[in-house]
């Protein structure tokens, strides 16, 4: 193979061991921080607050995370951002283990850690296109989603264990290491210099409504960025019902609900996986987009209809593995078609657009089924996503930037 063909680059590897080290530290800690919110306050809703407290900053921030991205080197504001979330862990966990720790300070690193996180995680599909050629660029983000999946899964099912075992201020301390260890990783890679941004000088909002004017410019990546938000919208209105659904269904329950949470992950696992050693040809990809979309959606139609826990589980899989195939399609699509010195703000808009509807989906799920059965709710969801995608995919600037070779 030719090795500008290559996908396993020292780089590549580096920056895929960082990602699930961080990633596993951040599932323990999610854990054990609703354990120790719990405990402390004996409140559901402080945990649901600050869980949407910490995640609102994120949002707030990406358009400024993609212009700051653009104008700093890349490596660097990334292991500035990991060794922040470090130091700042490694506060809460000095805390912890003084027992002085308090509810506003957890609030406090939760903003910074959504902050942080929102710099870092389009800073990560910014470079992956730097390291690996466009040819393996779908499989390059299929092998970084299988070690996001696969340490969120290890991290869900160990968490509570641990939890127990170790305590909170351990699992604290666990991840402060993880976010140390990454950034270590990034340190070590060993990139040409990218160029900043030629208009580093101009006013930041100046910047910022550059990007915006680019994406607008763009209609095939404007209607692909549309159609995100609005799937991502209602898949969440449907996914934020599915624990009521389990627990108003008599032969369901909470412990059946994390075996078909699991097993989702399993089946966009698997997905992954089977991205990460394909090459799918352009005039393919457009079908196979859409295609994913409505196998995904119909199948977890089906599996809420059905009575037998097995054949849920079933569906749930198939549901789980073709939406990975979207996910890998969407994000190479982008990072392939924008250029170099768009990128930054480009990936962090889509964080952005994804992301920002979310806490009004959750909400609109919960107020809709105070009228309307959770289950019709869903299956709603689900099929006005599949249309969603129908519409968008015959659109032809959509048709061309999907089908446009990597």
């Amino acid at each position: 193979m030719n090795n500008k063909e290559k996908l396993w680059t020292k780089d590549f590897f580096l920056i895929w061991q960082g990602q699930l080290i961080s990633t596993l530290g951040d599932a323990s800690y999610n854990i054990a921080l609703g354990f120790w919110i719990l405990q402390v306050t004996g409140s559901t809703a402080m945990m649901g607050t600050l869980m949407a407290v910490s995640a609102l900053p994120g949002i707030l921030i990406s358009p400024f995370a993609g212009v700051w991205i653009e104008r700093l080197r890349k490596k660097y504001l990334l292991i500035s951002m990991d060794l922040i979330r470090g130091f700042c862990m490694l506060y809460i966990t000095y805390m912890a283990f003084h027992k002085t720790l308090a509810v506003w300070i957890v609030f406090a690193a939760g903003i910074l850690l959504s902050i942080c996180g929102a710099v870092f995680r389009p800073g990560v599909n910014t470079v992956i296109p730097e390291m690996v050629p466009k040819s393996k660029l779908s499989n390059a983000n299929s092998i970084l989603s299988i070690a996001s999946t696969g340490s969120n899964m290890l991290g869900n099912i160990t968490g509570g264990v641990l939890y127990q075992l170790l305590g909170a201020p351990f699992l604290f301390l666990l991840n402060g290491l993880s976010y140390f260890f990454s950034g270590s990783s990034m340190a070590l890679i060993k990139q040409s210099k990218n160029k900043l941004n030629t208009h580093v000088k101009q006013k930041l909002s100046s910047d910022i409504k550059e990007g915006f004017r680019y994406m607008w410019s763009q209609k095939g990546l404007r209607y692909l960025l549309m159609m995100s938000a609005f799937l991502n919208f209602f898949s969440y209105i449907a996914i934020v019902l599915f624990l009521p659904f389990f627990k108003q269904t008599a032969n369901l329950g909470s412990g059946r609900y994390g075996i078909a949470m699991a097993c989702f992950m399993g089946g966009a696992m698997l997905g992954y996986i089977v991205m990460s050693t394909v090459n799918i040809q352009k005039q393919r990809r457009l079908r196979l987009f859409l295609g994913s979309n409505i196998i995904s959606d119909i199948s977890l139609v089906i599996a809420i209809v059905q009575h037998r826990f097995p054949v849920m589980i079933l569906f749930i899989l198939v549901g789980g593995f073709f939406n990975a195939i979207i996910n890998v399609i969407l994000i190479s699509s982008i990072q392939s078609n924008t250029p170099s010195e768009f990128r930054g703000k480009v990936m962090a808009f889509t964080s952005m657009s994804t992301q920002c509807m979310t806490p009004f989906a959750m909400a609109l799920g919960g107020l809709l089924a105070v009228f309307i059965p959770v289950k019709i709710i869903i299956a709603m969801s689900f099929t006005i996503i599949v249309l969603i995608a129908i519409i968008f995919t015959h659109e032809k600037h959509v048709i061309e930037f999907i089908s446009s070779p990597m």
